[in-house]
Parts: structure tokens; sequence; C-alpha cells
């Protein structure tokens, strides 16, 4: 039995009535997995495809899809299964009929964002590690955040490129950034908000009715401030969208500082994986940050 068989047989099973694929529409976007719209002419499903060590990513991906669902705050496409064999490991979803953006909702995603944002938890962290990008990410449980941040973020992605061979001067403003890192929240005390984790403007759309949607989650529980920053990261969100969600849920004047700060863990990630054209623009991001606390 080949993928697309047993994806069949496991929805079938998971729905508790018959699924056999009829048609498989490849979809173009992403450069991690291979994306696909199934159907059997009255059904339609979204799949992942990876490779078979890659079931620990898709397993994430549900559980952080679910971990938003049930904050009641904003649509995301729901799991329906996941599972692998000897070829390929994947992950199937609810299939949303969605638009790259409307602009005129862009103020509702700035709210529903915001609500997401009050959904709190006890510590910083999460329940499971997963993946930002093809990258690990650590979300080991804590009550501090600067010492979360410090290792599981900065610290890991810096270690992370010294194996990759990134060393010199990254490191040295590296190894003096994370000593002053503290510098940085003077009078703030960040609570553990549900966040996105990877929040850039291709991983939200809209549905037929003009809902925001976000998907392709790496969710963990931190400064609601690491997800505003990101989306002002690779082009940035619709100005309405910051309008509504600063009217709703005010951000501390610190922000523009450590907005730098929570974007320098994406801009190492995408060093780690993309290679030296973002060496440059970390070391640039880290003379900034030392700049302001000199």
């Amino acid at each position: 039995m080949d993928a697309w068989d047993q994806i069949g047989t496991q929805i079938s099973t998971t729905n508790g009535h018959p699924f056999k694929i009829k048609d498989t529409r490849p979809i173009i976007g992403g450069c991690i997995n291979q994306t696909y719209c199934i159907g059997d002419g009255a059904q339609r499903y979204f799949v992942k495809l990876n490779s078979p060590g890659n079931l620990a990513m898709f397993e994430a991906e549900a559980a952080g899809l679910m971990e938003i669902h049930q904050s009641r705050t904003i649509l995301v496409p729901l799991p329906v299964c996941f599972g692998h064999n000897d070829h390929a490991a994947w992950l199937v979803l609810e299939y949303l009929d969605l638009n790259a953006g409307n602009r005129s909702k862009a103020s509702d995603l700035g709210m529903q964002l915001a609500a997401m944002h009050r959904t709190v938890s006890k510590q910083f962290g999460w329940i499971r590690d997963n993946t930002i990008g093809q990258t690990p990410q650590i979300n080991t449980a804590s009550s501090d955040w600067i010492n979360f941040w410090k290792i599981h973020r900065l610290g890991y992605q810096l270690d992370l490129a010294k194996t990759n061979g990134f060393n010199g001067k990254l490191q040295k403003l590296g190894e003096q950034l994370l000593i002053d890192l503290d510098e940085f929240f003077s009078g703030v005390t960040p609570s553990p908000s549900l966040l996105h984790g990877d929040l850039w403007s291709g991983n939200y759309a809209y549905d037929g009715s003009g809902n925001p949607v976000l998907f392709d989650p790496a969710v963990y529980y931190g400064d609601r401030e690491a997800d505003i920053a990101m989306t002002e990261l690779f082009g940035g969100f619709p100005a309405d969208f910051y309008s509504a969600y600063r009217y709703d849920y005010p951000l501390d004047s610190g922000y523009n500082v450590r907005k730098v700060v929570y974007n320098l863990y994406h801009i190492l990630n995408h060093l780690n994986l993309f290679g030296s054209n973002y060496c440059h623009q970390a070391e640039q991001m880290m003379d900034r940050l030392l700049a302001e606390i000199r």
C-alpha cells in the first residue's frame, strides 16, 4: 500500500466514513514540505508530505494548531490525522479555501491575535519541543523569560551557528549580548502568552468569509512582543493590523528595541538554515542592540 492509499484509509478511519482519493493536486508554496489538495469528489483535505523521519515535526504542528484552536480566538486549519510509512510522513488538515490577504479585514486579524495573546500559561515554553522551519525549537518550561530566551532561543541558535562554522565577530557579539540580555527588560515583566511562534506574512490568510486564518505555527508560551516583532520581518503586515492590535492590547514603549532582540532569533535561524547571506544582518542587529546599552 503506497502513502496515498494509507492516507485515504487513515482519513476514513479517523472520520468514520469512507474516503477514497480520486484527485491529488500539488499546491505551490513553502520550501520544507510537499503540499497537496486531495479529494474524492465530495470532500477535500490539505496534505503535507515529508521524509519519514519528520513525523515528530508533523505531530508537533498538529498539537500547536489544536493549542490555538482551543483558545477560541482565531481560526486555524484543524488537524485530521498524521502518520508515516517507510517512504513518507504526512499531516492531513482540513481544507480551507484561502486567499493571500484582505486588507479590509486586517483589523480583525489584529484584534483576534490580541485575544489569542491573552491566553496565558503558568510558565514559558510548552509541553513539547517543535521546530522553527526545520530547526529544532526547544520549549523546556521555565518561570524566567529572560533565561528562557537566553538559553533556548538566542543561545541555541548561536551554538548551532558555531557548529555550522560561523565564528569570529558573530560569536563575540553574541556572547556579550547574552551577558547583557536582562538590560533590555528593565521595568517590564512579560506574561507567558500563547504565541504562533512563526508569524510572518506567509503564515496567515483569510477564508472565503473573510475570517483571518493562521497556519504553520511554531507554538509556545512567551512574550507576546516576540510574535508582533516577527510580523515586521519579511514584508510586514498591513497598517490596520497594528492599529487594531495596539488599540486592543497596547505595547510597552521598550518594544521598539526589544523587537530586535526577538527578530535576531529568526535571522540567526535563517543563517543556520540558508547560509552566510544572513551573517552580516545578524551582526548588525547585535551591534545595534549593544549600542543601546553602552
